[in-house]
């Protein structure tokens, strides 16, 4: 359960609280699957409408598909907001904020007057894209990649404040020994130069045409070959540090003092003492628990 939305009473709100927010009763996993598949489904539709030729054959289909999608959305987050206790505090949320962007596209194009506006309205209606990221919440695991994020954000922004100061040394470069018939006309132009090379893109678009200057095109990629796997590793690192956390517990055993034991383990890995402290081993006998529970009061 969500501890920071809770559900509005007892009854229909709350039997409709455990399917929606919950996911360990076979009918709201069903929930959860099928509002998957709901999203997916929309998103490929969004897709599928921005191909000219399929909007030009299929445009009255995909327009009531769309309808369909966004009634069905819309009905899931009044029943949202009808169950929970602080509705509002839902609203003010990553995924209320969500759910609303991915809604309010299709609604707006009713009040929205003139022809000159369905530009905007296709625009408006890609929006919904967005709704896809509604499926980080039904992943568990997603959990263990933002605490790794949150962990390793130092690092990464440390790697990138050096990155931004080598991309900001060698376009100063460039731009000094490059001419200006070259492309490099000015020092941001430079930077996105040193930031594809660096990247070991190569758009092409910009290249450098004195010896010098493809000599420091050289020096860029290759730093960029060398760099680029640092904020993969860092991550990676605090991703398995993450899995071992929420895996492991830092309990040390009582007998040995061992402290790498799974969260539901019972007894110790390396001596075999029993590791719940709260209750006896249920493997002694009525006297030994008896004492036990004694020795306990007595504390």
């Amino acid at each position: 359960m969500n501890h920071h939305l809770k559900p509005a009473g007892n009854g229909l709100r709350t039997r409709l609280f455990q399917i929606i927010f919950e996911s360990d009763t076979p009918l709201a996993k069903g929930f959860d699957i099928a509002l998957i598949v709901a999203i997916l489904a929309s998103v490929l539709v969004v897709m599928l409408e921005s191909v000219p030729a399929y909007r030009q054959e299929y445009g009255t289909l995909f327009r009531s598909v769309e309808w369909g999608f966004t009634i069905v959305f819309t009905i899931e987050l009044a029943i949202r907001l009808y169950c929970l206790e602080r509705p509002l505090q839902y609203l003010k949320s990553f995924y209320g904020i969500v759910d609303l962007i991915a809604i309010m596209p299709t609604w707006l194009a009713l009040v929205v007057p003139g022809a000159q506006s369905l530009v905007v309205v296709r625009v408006l209606r890609t929006l919904r894209i967005f709704r896809v990221l509604r499926m980080m919440e039904f992943v568990g695991e997603g959990r263990l990649l933002v605490d790794a994020l949150k962990r390793s954000s130092h690092q990464i922004f440390l790697f990138l404040f050096t990155v931004f100061m080598l991309v900001t040394i060698f376009a100063s470069i460039v731009y000094l020994v490059e001419p200006p018939e070259a492309g490099f006309t000015s020092i941001p132009t430079a930077v996105y130069w040193a930031i594809v090379t660096l990247t070991t893109v190569g758009y092409g678009d910009i290249v450098p045409v004195t010896p010098l200057g493809q000599a420091l095109s050289v020096m860029v990629m290759l730093i960029g070959y060398s760099i680029i796997a640092v904020p993969t590793g860092v991550f990676s690192a605090e991703v398995i540090r993450s899995i071992r956390a929420d895996r492991y517990s830092d309990e040390a055993c009582p007998g040995c003092g061992h402290d790498r034991h799974e969260q539901r383990a019972k007894y110790c890995l390396l001596c075999g003492t029993w590791l719940d402290e709260e209750t006896p081993d249920p493997h002694l006998s009525e006297e030994e628990q008896k004492a036990w529970w004694q020795a306990r009061e007595g504390k």
